[in-house]
């Protein structure tokens, strides 16, 4: 008599390999693959899209600089998730509220917060995280990873509650902060409350230096979202229009009262984890880098928008000019931000301060006054 087994785990095991391929909708050679999704936009709107991942590299490029200048503070390179992010930032309205993590400082800056703030933000500069004249639907960016998720839960509840209409809370992580707790707690309560929120997991193969294949046995981010009986999908990080339709589609989804939605995108950081100290040669093989290179976002639209006739290299070299002289009146104006004082950082740590920390006010107070 032969066993008949009541659970077959290896054949479950195997199911689990069965994977749909990324949404795409211009493959890494410039290719249309989805011509339908592609025929919905005009020449305008790709010139457009190309300009906003153009603006993110120019970005990166000069955020850099500054970096190594001494100019800038803390800085999270971003250069390779530029279709990503734009193409995840450009779906939402400025009434939601987004929850940025370090390395969404482009899509924070798109969402409405002056340059100028940004690096000031970089600098460790309390103006950096003072958004009332500017009314940017944000929070400053989290630097404690995955617990953006959490915070994204509770503000999409609280626009629930509210019952305030067409608005959505948004939030990003990347395939390391999928590791964390603060990132199961916050789509499990999402998922429970069934609330309006779009969780971005940008998996770009490390989380510092430790590679995606080692952080999990899921063969895809994008299915953890299952547990927490949330819809979930897996796009092309590299393919801005694929990134984009994903993300209206997942704001649309949400804003009608639907609950949240889980979006991995598979992208590459081109860089270092941040520019304090890491160096990916230590972790990364030329062998695994250089596809990733070939596959830059930005090569990808520049082909396809150059054969189409409606980009070329004067065009982009005119465009990234007008990005410099923005960066550069944006440093001018953090410069001028008023110099930090010891008693001031003492002021901001509680709202009434300790009688421990008010003698030590007093104390700097008068010694800044001489």
């Amino acid at each position: 008599m032969s066993e008949v087994k009541f659970v077959d785990f290896v054949a479950k095991k195997n199911d689990l390999q069965d994977q749909a391929k990324p949404l795409q909708v211009v493959n890494g050679k410039g290719e249309i693959v989805n011509q339908e999704v592609f025929d919905k936009y005009s020449d305008e709107d790709l010139v457009k899209f190309m300009k906003l991942m153009v603006w993110e590299r120019t970005l990166h490029q000069r955020s850099n600089a500054l970096t190594r200048q001494g100019r800038l503070g803390f800085y999270a390179p971003t250069e390779g998730q530029e279709a990503s992010e734009m193409g995840s930032q450009l779906a939402f309205k400025p009434s939601d509220f987004m929850l940025p993590a370090y390395r969404d400082i482009p899509q924070l800056i798109q969402h409405g917060l002056p340059i100028w703030k940004a690096f000031l933000w970089s600098r460790g500069h309390v103006l950096g995280n003072d958004y009332t004249d500017e009314n940017v639907q944000a929070l400053s960016p989290q630097i404690i990873i995955g617990a953006q998720y959490i915070e994204t839960a509770g503000v999409a509840l609280g626009i629930k509650k509210n019952k305030t209409e067409d608005t959505v809370a948004f939030t990003y992580t990347g395939d390391g902060g999928t590791s964390q707790g603060d990132f199961y707690e916050g789509i499990n309560f999402a998922g429970a409350f069934q609330v309006p929120a779009v969780f971005f997991i940008q998996n770009n193969g490390y989380a510092i230096s430790v590679p995606r294949r080692v952080q999990t046995a899921a063969v895809t981010l994008a299915q953890k979202g299952m547990a927490a009986g949330i819809p979930y999908v897996q796009v092309d990080g590299m393919d801005f229009l694929a990134v984009y339709e994903t993300a209206k589609a997942a704001r649309e989804y949400a804003a009608a009262g639907n609950g949240p939605v889980l979006i991995e995108t598979l992208t590459f950081r081109f860089g270092p984890h941040t520019n304090a100290g890491d160096d990916p040669k230590r972790y990364r093989t030329p062998e695994e880098e250089q596809p990733w290179f070939d596959n830059d976002p930005l090569i990808r639209y520049r082909k396809l928008l150059t054969d189409k006739g409606l980009w070329s290299e004067d065009i982009e070299n005119a465009y990234v000019d007008e990005v410099k002289e923005e960066i550069k009146d944006a440093v001018k104006k953090a410069d001028e931000a008023p110099k930090q004082k010891i008693s001031e950082f003492l002021e901001n740590v509680f709202e009434v301060p300790t009688p421990e920390i008010a003698e030590q006010i007093k104390a700097f107070k008068a010694k800044e006054a001489k």
